[in-house]
């Protein structure tokens, strides 16, 4: 990871056994997502690589992630746009072996935004506000919404929202499926550890496999399916879980 003498940490990380939250934590640039937060994003997602556990992305402040740093963005060359380096970080993310769920507070604009649409499971604040306004800047949003906002709200929506710049609160993003669901700020993070509570609960291994299907193109299905299906059949967790399950049933 790089850093220029003097940048403060980007994220705050509390690792736990089962589970590590990242909260974005800029607030004199409103969380904005710049090179020293890419590279310790890429440096988490080492870690998460190394020893598989679920994140929980937030952001500090009441704010998710106001979008990309706009300076370093204006200085950035048609070399930078090919290099994806803001895409690449998310792609990262988005297929860490276990899930990702974002927790959003406040604004998740252009950077931010596509950041939150990496995640496995979105949940948001009655303050949520979604957008991409990356056109009025005279660019694309070209980190992961052009091809990951379509399978999330359907191609029609995605296309009104990018083409159109519209910041969309967390009403219409939880009726389009943009969000799982809305809590309240303060019980926003305790409503994403009770999501972890449940994957945690479920084998590592079947939780695992699942996001990988998730994520196959359907031209590799159903081949994948059985792929991962034969794996698990013949381990011993699948008959310990099985055989537990049983036994509860007799008694």
């Amino acid at each position: 990871m790089t850093r220029h003498a003097g940048d403060a940490p980007r994220l705050r990380v509390d690792a736990r056994d089962d589970r590590v939250v990242a909260t974005l934590d800029r607030p004199d640039r409103r969380n904005a997502i710049d090179q020293t937060m890419i590279d310790e994003l890429h440096t988490l997602c080492a870690e998460l690589e190394r020893h598989p556990r679920t994140l929980i992305l937030t952001g500090a402040g009441g704010i998710f992630a106001s979008g990309a740093d706009i300076a370093q963005l204006r200085e950035r060359t048609a070399d930078d746009a090919r290099r994806g380096i803001n895409a690449t970080a998310f792609d990262r993310i988005r297929h860490l072996p276990m899930p990702v769920i974002a927790a959003v507070d406040g604004f998740a604009l252009g950077g931010g935004a596509e950041l939150a649409y990496a995640a496995d499971i979105r949940l948001g604040t009655p303050r949520a506000r979604f957008g991409n306004p990356e056109p009025g800047l005279g660019i694309i949003a070209a980190a992961g919404a052009a091809w990951r906002l379509p399978e999330i709200v359907g191609h029609a929506r995605a296309s009104e929202l990018l083409l159109t710049t519209r910041v969309i609160d967390a009403d219409e993003a939880l009726a389009w499926g943009l969000l799982s669901s809305v809590h309240e700020p303060d019980a926003l993070l305790d409503a994403a550890h009770r999501i972890v509570d449940r994957i945690a609960q479920n084998s590592a291994r079947a939780t695992i496999l699942t996001k990988r299907v998730l994520l196959a193109p359907r031209a590799a299905h159903p081949e994948v399916d059985g792929e991962m299906q034969a794996e698990l059949f013949d381990s011993a967790d699948k008959r310990a879980r099985m055989t537990a399950f049983l036994e509860r049933k007799k008694r």
